[in-house]
């Protein structure tokens, strides 16, 4: 394993971040693209003698993606698997599935995280979200009733956690679009990832 260690460091030191240069439709947030996240490591790996397989494994229900190191002198180093549930049991379903497992593992393996698109995220202070048992302020709904942005937020992080989430996108969709921004926030980087895939195409802008 010599040999390929070796280059993965030198690989590695030259590696660029994943640039967050797509935009949902439904949110306006920009994020990372399988694309933009091999883009910034493919060109070092190969430099390095390095070529970069993403191999499937059977999994009931979702998708399972190895990412596997394979190097010019022959030896190979897995990164170990990775699991996603398919929001839906359909083509559609797994296929978004497979992009995000294949985007997270790939990300880990090679230790990048995605980077604002002005190259100046380092430099950027990100707001603080709320706790859970933070109070907010309610926002009316336009029909006078009370609409809770955080209660909403919590409601669609445990409906992910249920593997539910073409049904928690599906009632986000039903929002309008102050409501929707006031929500987006409070979600996490991974759990706006899995809405933005399972997101129903027939309300995408």
């Amino acid at each position: 394993m010599d040999k390929i260690a070796s280059a993965l460091v030198k690989a590695q030191r030259a590696f660029g971040p994943a640039l967050k240069d797509k935009t949902n439709p439904a949110f306006r947030s920009k994020y990372a693209d399988l694309g933009a996240c091999i883009e910034a490591v493919i060109d070092a790996l190969n430099g390095a003698g390095i070529a970069l397989i993403q191999k499937q494994h059977p999994h009931e229900g979702g998708v399972m993606v190895e990412t596997i190191f394979l190097h010019e002198s022959g030896e190979s180093f897995s990164a170990g698997l990775l699991a996603v549930p398919a929001s839906k049991q359909d083509p559609q379903g797994y296929g978004s599935a497979l992009t995000y497992a294949r985007r997270y593992s790939l990300m880990a393996a090679c230790g990048i995280a995605p980077e604002d698109d002005d190259g100046n995220a380092a430099t950027k202070q990100r707001p603080k979200l709320p706790e859970l048992t933070e109070k907010r302020e309610p926002a009316p709904r336009d029909d006078g009733s009370i609409f809770n942005a955080q209660r909403i937020a919590t409601n669609i992080s445990a409906g992910i956690a249920k593997d539910d989430t073409a049904g928690a996108a599906g009632f986000l969709a039903t929002l309008a679009q102050p409501q929707l921004d006031a929500v987006w926030p409070l979600l996490s980087q991974a759990h706006q990832d899995a809405l933005t895939a399972a997101w129903p195409q027939d309300k995408a802008a």
